[in-house]
């Protein structure tokens, strides 16, 4: 029970972090970054093996971010984790910033592969993965793509040569959130049923509410457990996920915060905060 305690309180960490990054610096990638914390919370608080104290570590588990849009969740989690000092995310996307406003491998610790360009980062991560596969290497790899990013044709190259080579050391993750920048995904560009997509491909398919840190934890872990296939966790998710003023609308793709913004930015953080500090003081008197 600890232990899930433990994972809760740093979801809510993250969370708070990322709106305090945000409101910082007064607009930023705001749904596509809550859509996928649950997630990160998952993989860097309990499933992926690594070391803050070492982040080049080669033994270490690799994550790429294909959907590179939503670093500001990204850089909450590694500094939650104890990669560099919470204070450093106020400086995100200003001059001279080690947090850019997609994740580059040289410039913030922590971070394995650059990504910002929609469908490259599923790409690396194939590679990375049949480098670790041709090398009897034992590092796992962890990519999550966006919804919208799958109208990049790129991606489905690299779908297709993920499951060719069957590399069973990635696990992908879809961030079914309906949404791109513009609107629904399926008013864009398409209603896609990624269940029956990639097991027409052959791949190990899952779905999983991706607002349940239990349920995530234990679907990874299944699919960690299937060899000589491709893997792939659609998580079931709502853009700006746990911030009901924010839920499903178009405009929290990317905001300009006003004073209204601010506001509720407030309210949801002091939220965040209590929840806490409630988690914490009952599991320090059990």
């Amino acid at each position: 029970m600890n232990n899930d305690t433990k994972l809760n309180i740093l979801c809510l960490k993250i969370k708070k972090l990322t709106l305090e990054m945000i409101r910082e610096r007064g607009f930023g990638h705001l749904g596509g970054s809550f859509s996928i914390i649950e997630t990160l919370t998952v993989l860097f608080g309990k499933i992926m093996n690594i070391n803050p104290d070492q982040p080049n570590d080669p033994s270490r588990d690799y994550f790429v971010l294909s959907k590179g849009h939503a670093g500001p969740a990204y850089y909450s989690t590694l500094a939650a984790c104890g990669y560099f000092p919470e204070a450093t995310l106020m400086t995100l996307n200003k001059n001279e910033t080690c947090l850019p406003s997609h994740p580059d491998r040289n410039k913030t610790i922590g971070v394995d592969c650059t990504t910002g360009s929609l469908g490259q980062g599923i790409s690396q991560a194939a590679g990375i993965a049949y480098g670790f596969k041709i090398q009897n290497k034992s590092n796992r790899v962890f990519c999550i793509i966006g919804d919208g990013e799958c109208n990049e044709g790129q991606v489905w190259e690299a779908i297709q040569f993920i499951q060719n080579k069957k590399l069973d050391n990635l696990i992908l993750l879809v961030d079914n959130n309906k949404q791109q920048v513009d609107g629904f995904t399926e008013d864009i560009s398409f209603k896609y049923d990624f269940n029956k997509l990639f097991d027409s491909l052959g791949y190990y398919v899952q779905e999983v509410n991706g607002q349940s840190l239990k349920a995530i934890e234990e679907t990874i872990n299944k699919a960690l457990e299937v060899k000589d296939k491709a893997k792939v966790i659609i998580l079931n998710t709502i853009k700006a996920q746990s911030l009901p003023h924010y839920e499903n609308k178009i405009a929290s793709h990317h905001l300009k915060l006003s004073t209204e913004d601010k506001a509720y930015f407030q309210l949801y953080i002091d939220e965040f905060t209590n929840e806490m500090e409630r988690l914490a003081n009952e599991m320090a008197t059990r």
